[in-house]
């Protein structure tokens, strides 16, 4: 959506006041876009991501409400994110078997953890997908340039682009329906391997670019992205029990 026409939605709004927010508030965008960005394919621009951004800030400008708790820097970063996520999503760049293989990654480590009662390695699921452990990394590699993850999708077993993230109008969390759930997600994250949480955690916490994180692990920027997807799959296929029987594992 051009930037005219997401600015024709927001009439009531004082221009003055819009203008403002896009001043003081402009700059987390920009951040947020650049990191938005280490994960998506080239045919991304930033400049078509800082513009959905903008009308998800002037969104959060007009829906903010304080009395909810959180500070308007952290709801706007939520609508930012979410605008940008949706702009993206309105096209899927993925072929059927990106997603496809996906899943097969998803359920060949929930195979090998349940058979061997530990994490899976590498070279234990790409034995299990009988591929060689150059074609599993391709695989890793494939799912992390057609994939926007957020913590709601690390546990969602649907692999249809449109249902992959969170709507512009979301929290981040709103996905996950109840506190046993949020529960079972961060027992989740605490059941990965060292390195896998530690890509989540400077990721989607502290906000560092892959880049960064490989300068903090002393690895490759696309070894950061097949620990991030693997990560994510990881979290989906443990989850699944709790999809099928949520009171059970409350």
């Amino acid at each position: 959506m051009p930037l005219s026409e997401g600015l024709a939605m927001y009439s009531t709004v004082e221009k003055s006041s819009m203008d403002d927010v896009v001043e003081q508030y402009g700059p987390l965008v920009k951040r947020i876009a650049h990191h938005l960005l280490a994960r998506m394919p080239a045919s991304v621009q930033v400049e078509d991501l800082i513009q959905a951004g903008l009308i998800g800030l002037l969104e959060a400008a007009r829906n903010y409400d304080a009395s909810k708790g959180a500070s308007f820097e952290t709801y706007a970063g939520i609508r930012i994110r979410g605008s940008m996520i949706d702009d993206v999503r309105r096209g899927d760049w993925a072929p059927r078997s990106v997603h496809r293989n996906s899943r097969r990654v998803s359920e060949a480590l929930r195979n090998v953890e349940t058979r061997l009662g530990r994490d899976a390695s590498d070279q234990e699921v790409a034995a299990e997908l009988d591929i060689p452990i150059e074609d599993y990394y391709h695989m890793l590699q494939d799912s992390a340039s057609s994939k926007l993850f957020s913590y709601d999708e690390l546990i969602s077993g649907d692999d249809r682009p449109e249902e992959q993230l969170p709507s512009a109008t979301a929290n981040p969390l709103e996905g996950i329906e109840s506190d046993a759930m949020r529960q079972g997600l961060a027992k989740a994250i605490g059941t990965l391997p060292e390195r896998e949480r530690l890509v989540l955690a400077l990721y989607y916490d502290e906000e560092l670019n892959l880049k960064e994180i490989g300068h903090v692990l002393g690895v490759s920027e696309s070894r950061v992205s097949q620990i991030h997807s693997q990560a994510a799959l990881r979290l989906r296929s443990r989850m699944v029990d709790w999809q099928q029987s949520p009171t059970a594992t409350a």
